[in-house]
């Protein structure tokens, strides 16, 4: 039977549509606060989010309005859910060229008000510069970034709780299982800059220990000694500054694991 057959039978009233398609995109950051002389610095994991508008963009009342939500909105006929996730981030937010991933898909019934809306989720984790220039558009009033600790306590729009929870375990493997702290740090760093930016993440002992992540960090085969390069930015005694191997074929870069 070919498929012109088959179509002809095809009745597609049989089955359940959604009654709508979006994507959704959660955008972390890591902030960094000097705490004063002689000291490593305060990072603090921050997530991107908009206040919904009283108004849609057809200035009609808008579902969930006022409550903080991740940017997003639903896919049009002539793009994937991917490619309406880059423009919605950017009709809402004002931020592009961004390198955002793709890592759940949320349709349990019920999760909308309006119907059984089905979302894409997408992540990314990018230096503060890279949101310099966000400022709500579209149907957001607001975008402010939020960190994890007060974010939870929102009472945010449809699940986003859940998709924002699901994202920082996302977020928590990357860091801590690629090399991608590099991003928030200098060229050359102190033991302790890359132990606040792991920080953010995780409370092991191998990695909040002042002492055994000193030791750590030595054994680390993705990250090198500057060769008679110390520094008192993070400590009143001249300290060892660090660097990134690009070059290392890294297999798993788990800061946790014991080399």
């Amino acid at each position: 039977m070919s498929n012109h057959d088959a179509l002809k039978q095809y009745d597609s009233s049989l089955f359940r549509t959604p009654d709508g398609y979006t994507s959704d995109i959660a955008v972390f950051t890591i902030l960094s606060s000097k705490l004063g002389d002689f000291k490593p610095p305060l990072m603090t994991l921050m997530v991107m989010l908009i206040k919904r508008s009283k108004l849609n963009a057809e200035g009609l009342p808008n579902i969930e309005a006022g409550k903080w939500a991740l940017p997003g909105g639903f896919v049009q006929p002539d793009e994937s859910a991917f490619e309406a996730a880059k423009r919605e981030l950017e009709e809402e937010t004002g931020v592009s060229s961004i390198h955002i991933k793709h890592y759940n898909v949320y349709d349990k019934p019920g999760r909308d008000p309006r119907g059984w809306i089905i979302s894409n989720a997408h992540y990314a984790i990018v230096p503060e510069h890279a949101l310099e220039k966000r400022k709500a558009n579209d149907d957001a009033d607001d975008v402010k970034l939020f960190s994890i600790d007060d974010v939870l306590t929102l009472d945010l729009a449809f699940d986003h709780r859940q998709i924002i929870e699901d994202a920082i375990k996302v977020i928590k493997h990357d860091l801590l299982h690629t090399t991608i702290a590099k991003s928030f740090l200098p060229d050359q760093f102190t033991y302790s800059e890359l132990q606040a930016v792991l920080k953010t993440v995780t409370n092991d002992s191998g990695i909040t220990s002042d002492q055994a992540f000193a030791r750590k960090i030595k054994s680390l085969p993705f990250i090198k000694e500057v060769p008679g390069q110390k520094t008192q930015r993070t400590s009143k005694t001249p300290t060892q500054l660090y660097q990134f191997i690009d070059d290392v074929n890294i297999v798993k870069p788990i800061y946790t694991a014991r080399y």
